[in-house]
């Protein structure tokens, strides 16, 4: 049995302090720290916040030679237990690492926990020291962290009644995959189909109403466990055994958050919490649900179904598959579709959420640069290392795989069938642990399940090239209407821009567009535009948009002004007549009769 001891060692330098005890190890064991997080592709090298490390056997103290950047192995050589101490510095407050202050702790295990190279399988403890065992000779009073509970989703062996002390993972994998909230948070709990639900959320106001939000979060569990099992199909037992877990963190300004098998971690806007006595629904919450909707989809789609490249995970370098246009993608179909359906929204919502998507895009020349599949396969080096050109160069396998499925689903309807069987056929056959011969989902996987062979190659299309997609004809069939909407100054110009300093600054570029052809670049200040005019040739200082609409006529070449690293520089622009250039589309529902049988 591997153990690991986390103590909050120091709140103030945000530190947990790590015991790893092993009682049987190797010769010359080595340990590892993970390098990435799965769930989100990018190498964030964890071991560079690990300090403090020692070891000790029978004792004695034992050498330690690091190998690599998050590789160790310990200079012993026999096999008598071996205890292994370090700190981890926690303060990314993100779903993806670990953080500790005196107002909250949270952790992944991928952050806290060094693996023991073949003993990966063992079972592994974890014991989180009661807040009161924190060293009086500390500056932070005990007292403070009298209220502070523990929730995960995993096991518990022996614990107290705020939670702290012992739990156990079957093996590292789930050690790894079940992050731990401590502090002093609101919680509430469900039970949906025998599997017990427990929400909890740090950082909340007086004014949130925990109430609302958890009966609306039932509803989307009640129906995404429809989804996937029927009327009255069984849950996975590893959910009806270990329950499942939601950790909201509420912000002042953030979104975002990371799947696990039985628990998930949330961010969002403190401002976007339902609040007591207000039964409006505004944008803010919907986009929670929204978040809440497609972290639990995960529980299936990504967790349960995984992309046979990642079965298992190597914890110790990227892991590369061409699939995420499918895991993410038709996630983020589902999530706003599932609330449709469980009566959270209307269909003018949804409608004007999916606008959204169409429109994000539609306004993304990666689109006819970048494939899905080579989008997915670089999510390494490209969706996760965005900078002023990603723009131009990839698209997100989140939004265009979310319109890949809208279309497979659409197109599906049309011959009798639906996007919805696809899944469920999936799932009977390749939920791990798998029922086939076969770990995990490849593209053939899903070309097998996908009854009709002309939208299988359809899907081929609209993965593999770079082809716009049949969005406008296919949204007709289910009964909506897509119209153009005049585009804004920036839009038409092809600009992404910021205000600062009293003038425009260039964010983005994108290709193909006017100011692409003029020579704008990121980082330019656009502080001025020359005219010819009626009486005579005009120089305007310009502060915002509105003020190039007002003083540049349209269809005729101007000059820009700009500053680019101090030098400044005249850039020849011509504003489009045509509003519709580059504009976004609204969606209109032209039969309800046909949307109904689509989002009912």
């Amino acid at each position: 049995m591997i153990q690991h001891k986390v103590q909050l060692h120091d709140l103030h330098a945000h530190l947990y302090q790590v015991t790893l005890t092993i009682p049987k190890p190797a010769p010359h064991q080595a340990l590892a720290m993970a390098v990435w997080i799965p769930g989100s592709y990018l190498v964030r090298e964890f071991s560079k916040h690990v300090q403090a490390l020692s070891a000790k056997q029978d004792g004695k103290k034992l050498a330690i030679a690091q190998l690599d950047k998050n590789t160790w192995r310990l200079a012993n050589t026999s096999a008598k237990p071996v205890t292994v101490t370090y700190q981890v510095y926690a303060f990314d407050a993100s779903v993806r690492t670990a953080f500790l202050d005196s107002t909250r702790g949270f952790f992944n295990g991928t952050s806290l926990f060094m693996r023991v190279a073949g003993q990966e399988h063992a079972p592994q403890q974890v014991l989180i020291e009661p807040a009161r065992a924190i060293s009086s000779a500390r500056t932070e009073p005990v007292e403070v962290l009298s209220t502070w509970r523990v929730a995960t989703a995993l096991p518990a062996l022996q614990i107290n009644t705020a939670g702290f002390g012992t739990y156990q993972a079957s093996h590292y994998d789930e050690l790894a995959d079940s992050p731990f909230e401590l502090g002093d948070f609101w919680q509430g709990k469900f039970t949906a189909r025998g599997v017990k639900h427990h929400f909890v959320v740090s950082g909340a106001t007086a004014t949130f109403d925990g109430k609302r939000l958890l009966a609306d979060t039932q509803k989307i569990v009640e129906r995404e466990l429809a989804f996937w099992h029927g009327k009255n199909g069984k849950p996975p037992q590893a959910l009806l055994d270990k329950g499942y877990v939601f950790m909201l963190r509420a912000t002042h300004d953030g979104y975002g958050g990371l799947e696990h098998m039985n628990s998930t971690a949330l961010i969002a806007k403190r401002s976007d919490l339902p609040r007591i006595n207000d039964s409006s629904t505004p944008e803010g919450y919907i986009t929670l649900l929204g978040l809440i909707s497609h972290e639990y989809f995960h529980t299936w789609n990504v967790k349960r179904l995984r992309p046979a490249n990642l079965v298992p995970y190597d914890y110790d370098r990227e892991n590369y598959t061409e699939l995420l246009w499918f895991f993410e993608g038709f996630t983020s179909y589902y999530d706003d579709l599932i609330l449709r359906r469980a009566g959270l929204m209307s269909d003018a919502q949804y409608l004007n959420l999916l606008a959204k998507t169409i429109n994000r895009v539609m306004q993304t020349p990666g689109r006819l640069v970048h494939p899905l599949a080579s989008s997915s396969f670089e999510a390494w080096t490209k969706y996760y290392r965005m900078d002023e050109n990603s723009v131009n160069s990839t698209v997100s396998y989140y939004t265009r795989g979310a319109l890949v499925a809208l279309c497979l689903d659409l197109s599906l309807r049309e011959r009798g069938s639906n996007l919805d069987a696809v899944m469920q056929a999936l799932w009977q056959k390749y939920a791990l642990p798998a029922k086939s011969n076969t770990a995990g989902i490849t593209e053939a996987s899903i070309l097998e399940a996908i009854p009709d062979k002309a939208c299988g190659q359809a899907l081929l299309r609209w993965v593999h090239t770079t082809k716009d997609l049949p969005l406008t004809k296919l949204l007709a069939t289910a009964g909506v209407d897509t119209v153009a909407v005049k585009a804004n100054l920036a839009q038409q110009l092809g600009l992404r821009v910021g205000f600062e300093g009293g003038s425009i600054t260039i964010k983005q570029v994108l290709s193909g567009t006017p100011a692409h052809t003029a020579g704008f670049a990121a980082g330019d200040e656009w502080l001025a535009l020359e005219v010819e005019s009626k009486t005579g040739h005009q120089t305007w200082r310009i502060s915002s948009m509105d003020d190039v609409a007002l003083y540049a006529p349209a269809g005729k070449p101007i000059t820009a002004w700009v500053a680019r690293d101090k030098q400044m520089l005249t850039l020849t622009l011509t504003l489009p007549k045509n509003q519709l250039l580059h504009a976004d589309v609204k969606l209109k529902i032209a039969d309800a009769k046909k949307l109904a049988n689509w989002l009912g």
